[in-house]
């Protein structure tokens, strides 16, 4: 009986043993995959930095335009219009495109 009880017994630990093994290879695959998506965000913030720092300057340029005089505020309605035209031309070329 008591042979009987410790073979039990050690199945029971090989199969924990087998289990403990399964879930740190587990865990091991999920820390590996946060640390790759945190240095992709990382690398997208930086992007994002970039991208304002652009942005931040094309609105001074275009806000002192707007400012700057009745010749610059006709200019800049025409390149509205006509940036405004572009896409509805560009939306129509792909939606016909795409049937």
């Amino acid at each position: 009986m008591e042979d009987l009880l410790d073979m039990e017994n050690k199945r029971m630990a090989d199969s924990l043993a087998s289990k403990v093994t399964r879930l740190k290879s587990l865990a091991l695959d999920i820390d590996k995959d946060a640390e790759e998506q945190n240095r992709y965000l990382d690398g997208m913030d930086s992007d994002f930095l970039s991208v304002t720092g652009l942005l931040t300057g094309s609105v001074k340029r275009f806000s002192g335009m707007a400012r700057s005089g009745r010749d610059n505020r006709r200019l800049l309605l025409a390149v509205s219009v006509a940036l405004v035209l572009i896409f509805f031309i560009l939306y129509y070329l792909v939606s016909q495109a795409g049937t």
